[in-house]
């Protein structure tokens, strides 16, 4: 791993730093001595900036769980047929995990062993249940179909988007054919929501 230069750092670089240790090093296995050194600066330059490592878990996961709620806000996740809203939000999930590569994957990661990461699994949970009413009331509506259970339905939609990250490299490192977001945004929506849609 590169490490940022002292005279580039700051707090901005030294989270991209700390989320790729985690993502490396497991978050339990990540010490601060490892952190000093993938950034290229003292320890007490990181304590000059932040309480420690639990402050920087925070601030990675923060920021994807916001990506996340944001969708939710935004006018076509609360206007228009519950299934328009809710393929709306897969898409846009889709794009948000992309553009929040790593702090995503690092909050799919997160085990529930501190306050930060009990805190983030329920922040989890609770955009997963907004979602899943999303679901059910497209089924109550009649336009997705009834045959599967929506908690089971959301799992498998969840575990297809999250399942992104094990995979995805917007630099091409993966060895894709050049695969672009689009179509990966696409491919999600018409796998999905051909699955889901009620038949004509």
């Amino acid at each position: 791993m590169s490490t940022a230069k002292r005279d580039t750092y700051t707090p901005e670089t030294l989270l991209s730093v700390a989320v790729q240790v985690f993502i490396e090093r497991g978050y339990d296995g990540t010490s601060m001595e490892h952190l000093s050194r993938a950034a290229g600066i003292s320890k007490s330059s990181i304590y000059h900036h932040v309480a420690g490592k639990e402050e920087l878990l925070r601030r990675a996961v923060s920021r994807a769980l916001d990506g996340l709620f944001e969708i939710l806000d935004e006018e076509h996740a609360r206007v228009g047929s519950a299934a328009g809203r809710l393929e709306y939000v897969v898409r846009r999930m889709v794009e948000v995990l992309m553009a929040e590569l790593p702090y995503v994957t690092l909050l799919l990661r997160v085990r529930g062993n501190t306050g930060t990461e009990r805190w983030a699994l329920e922040r989890r949970r609770e955009f997963d249940h907004r979602v899943a009413a999303l679901l059910k009331d497209a089924a109550a509506e009649g336009d997705v179909r009834a045959d599967v259970e929506v908690r089971l339905a959301t799992r498998l939609v969840f575990g297809m988007i999250n399942s992104i990250v094990e995979w995805y490299r917007p630099d091409g490192r993966d060895g894709r054919d050049g695969t672009g977001e689009r179509e990966v945004v696409d491919a999600v929506a018409r796998l999905v929501f051909g699955g889901l849609r009620k038949a004509s």
